[in-house]
């Protein structure tokens, strides 16, 4: 309708309109934002574009608007939804978008692109991610926290520049009998120092926030999170890889572990600034050692 009515589409502003807690949410990955877009009448010069120049245009500009969106901790479950205002302002600044033989581009096929190019987006994050997560999360969205063959494991293992022996003795996963498997959450030790790991993964960061999160509350994730510092702001990433994964698996519990720890986020370093030493920076702790 916008679009027909010659507007496109200028901003997004995700606004948390939701009050956490209801009824509605409890148990649940009900959606926590209201997503506003901001619409001006498109120019009439406004260009054509072919699908090969939209999805180009996609390609350069939604990664930014994504990391913009999780700097703000808006909820995983409310990120497609969000991403819409910064794809469709592409889609909508040109007069029209045409495919290979000339038809006009409905916006159903744009909103497919969008998504597609939003799961990219958070599949190249990986980059930034220790060479053990990145096992971790190729183990995950295959297996879950099932068993497997060992042998595909150290396949994996070795195309992620890692090893099974090492990543059992980090404690990520259970080797016996010729299976590997993730250790769940609560299997994980309850009085875990990441000051004493051997070496700090970004998976492991990650699920002992969300164990201290649903077991001990968000003064205990925060302290925590005060304690690794910048790294958090990894394992944040990762959380919105994993609800990415969990959602299109169909793993729902999962999922709502994930968007937990996110739409928690901002409480969660509110509270580990406030709980921080004055003078001293723990988080320094691990920016040389990574």
């Amino acid at each position: 309708g916008l679009l027909d009515a010659g507007f496109c589409v200028t901003g997004t502003w995700p606004m948390r309109t939701e009050r956490a807690g209801r009824t509605r949410d409890i148990g649940s990955n009900a959606l926590a934002s209201s997503i506003v877009l901001v619409a001006r009448p498109r120019p009439t010069s406004a260009p054509l574009a072919t699908r090969k120049e939209f999805l180009a245009a996609l390609k350069r500009e939604l990664p930014k608007a994504l990391k913009h969106l999780q700097h703000g901790s808006i909820a995983p479950v409310d990120l497609a939804q969000a991403a819409i205002g910064p794809g469709m302002a592409v889609f909508s600044r040109y007069s029209r978008v045409v495919e290979a033989d000339g038809s006009r581009m409905p916006v159903r096929t744009a909103l497919g692109l969008i998504n597609q190019v939003l799961d990219e987006g958070l599949a190249e994050q990986e980059s930034g991610f220790d060479a053990d997560t990145r096992w971790a999360l190729a183990w995950f969205e295959q297996h879950g926290v099932n068993e497997g063959p060992y042998g595909d494991a150290e396949t994996l293992s070795k195309a992620k520049d890692t090893s099974v022996d090492a990543l059992a003795r980090d404690g990520l996963l259970e080797a016996k009998r010729g299976k590997v498997r993730l250790l769940r959450r609560d299997e994980l030790p309850v009085d875990w120092n990441p000051a004493a790991a051997s070496r700090l993964t970004v998976w492991e960061l990650t699920q002992h926030l969300i164990r201290r999160l649903e077991t001990g509350g968000e003064s205990a994730a925060a302290d925590l999170l005060r304690q690794v510092g910048s790294l958090g702001d990894v394992a944040r990433d990762l959380a919105y890889r994993l609800y990415n994964l969990c959602e299109r698996k169909g793993w729902a519990q999962e999922a709502t572990a994930y968007n937990g720890l996110v739409t928690a986020w901002p409480e969660l370093t509110r509270l580990a600034s406030q709980a921080a030493p004055s003078g001293t920076g723990q988080g320094d702790l691990f920016e040389g050692g990574r």
